[in-house]
């Protein structure tokens, strides 16, 4: 029954991401959504076609909205009216590449200068501006913890992991982990353990 009811709640909403729908047809960023939704449709085990998968995401995973409409800015602001988007997530990274992964996005902010492909942001999450210029670039595959702060003119290196509470505020290594609220420090690198300043 309950999937069922399931399957009736997204078709019978169909009409109203039609709109949604037109938007991804048409937009320039159609190749980045299309990475965004076989990783989100993978994280979500939704299986079926891509516009299938589209209008899922968009109606039960208000994160995924938020990301939709920062790929096709300007007309998030009149496709907001017919599906909200999460308020306590904000992107304004000046670029994100394909693939970005946000689970529980409540309370984020995702600032940097640039967020690489294949990134994964958790919930309480702070990317952002130690003064008026300088702000954080994560690279490629970079997995950001619960609760995590990064700020300033920092680059977090491909493959690394920010723990969850970590204040970064420093350069982390490429496939590195690293904790700890202030000063952080490297618990993992390249999958040894270690423990080490950054």
């Amino acid at each position: 029954m309950k999937r069922l009811l399931k399957w009736v709640g997204r078709h019978v909403s169909l009409p109203a991401s039609s709109l949604h729908l037109l938007t991804y047809a048409l937009t320039p960023s159609r190749a980045a959504i299309d990475v965004d939704l076989g990783v989100w449709m993978r994280e979500h085990e939704l299986h079926g076609s891509t516009l299938l998968g589209l209008h899922t995401l968009l109606i039960e995973h208000r994160e995924f909205r938020n990301l939709f409409y920062y790929r096709v800015k300007p007309w998030s602001y009149l496709l907001r009216v017919i599906y909200s988007p999460l308020p306590t997530l904000r992107l304004s990274a000046k670029e994100i590449g394909p693939g970005l992964f946000i689970q529980h996005g409540e309370g984020s902010r995702i600032n940097g200068e640039r967020i690489g492909a294949y990134c994964w942001v958790n919930q309480q999450v702070t990317i952002g501006y130690s003064n008026k210029t300088d702000r954080p670039v994560l690279l490629d595959h970079v997995r950001v913890g619960p609760g995590a702060r990064i700020f300033g003119a920092v680059t977090i290196g491909e493959g690394a992991t920010v723990g969850a509470n970590a204040v970064i505020v420093k350069d982390v290594p490429a496939r590195c982990t690293v904790v700890g609220v202030y000063p952080a420090y490297i618990v993992r690198d390249d999958g040894q353990r270690v423990n080490r300043k950054l």
